[in-house]
């Protein structure tokens, strides 16, 4: 304090000793402390990501995508999709999303009726039109009717839902399969989906599938079937195993332990 403050002071009676001492600038020191910890974090988060950087590693490359809208149907080739928690998505094309079930809702695959692997299926717009030897083709809709039945289904011995896709598809399967009535169903995102878990306890982690075996995307390598070919007389071909995306540049079976990282 200055010695005009102090006299002032002794003029009202009041010793200059008793005033507080000026504050030192300890925000200074704070400031600084603050800015160093700014600095080291910055510099540890760039070290940190240069470092996944250089871990990243090409594992292969995705030779071909496929989507099967209907169950043992034959495959639709895209050039891109999305993938989502249910399976590839290419615009309303969806994967495994549609299946043919008998009356009672049981579901009916290549297993049981072989000549629904001759039925093909192209995407035009938002409609799915499907072929088969000596019928005319069939046309549906990428999205059915809200006032559509709900079917209760069955596949293997678990219960599912799907939305009825109409008479004329309904007469159009059974026409072409001669056995017995058959009908169409359609998945849709708001149903619950099966658990892998309890179809597979022991091999798959536990996904939310619709109309596929037991998971929304199989995996599989051009080199796992080459190794698997020269163990066989009558050799194999890719789309017998219905993969959704076909990877090449891998050693053979290296896409099991690659999908388990993903």
């Amino acid at each position: 304090m200055g010695a005009a403050g102090s006299s002032a002071l002794g003029r009202l009676g009041l010793p200059a000793s008793r005033l507080p001492a000026q504050p030192r600038p300890g925000w200074l020191a704070v400031t600084a402390l603050g800015l160093a910890a700014v600095a080291l974090g910055t510099v540890a988060w760039r070290r940190a990501r240069s470092r996944r950087r250089r871990r990243l590693q090409q594992v292969g490359t995705v030779a071909q995508l496929w989507i099967y809208p209907v169950k043992s149907c034959k495959g639709v080739a895209v050039s891109a999709a999305e993938c989502t928690a249910l399976g590839l998505r290419c615009g309303h094309l969806r994967d495994r999303f549609w299946l043919v079930i008998k009356e009672d809702g049981h579901m009916v695959t290549a297993r049981q009726e072989p000549r629904l692997v001759l039925v093909s299926i192209t995407y035009e717009g938002d409609r799915l039109i499907l072929r088969a030897p000596g019928m005319d083709q069939l046309v549906l809709p990428g999205k059915l009717p809200s006032s559509n039945k709900l079917h209760d289904c069955r596949l293997f011995g678990m219960d599912i839902k799907g939305r009825d896709c109409g008479d004329q598809a309904a007469k159009w399967f059974t026409s072409f399969l001669k056995t017995e009535a058959f009908r169409l169903v359609q998945f849709e995102d708001h149903m619950k989906g099966r658990s892998s878990k309890k179809i597979f306890s022991t091999l798959v982690p536990n996904y939310q599938v619709a109309y596929p075996d037991c998971s929304p995307i199989m995996l599989l390598s051009e080199a796992s079937l080459v190794d698997l070919n020269t163990r066989l007389e009558k050799k194999l071909k890719m789309d017998q195993f219905r993969p959704s995306i076909v990877v090449t540049g891998c050693d053979a079976f290296e896409e099991v332990s690659t999908s388990r990282r993903l």
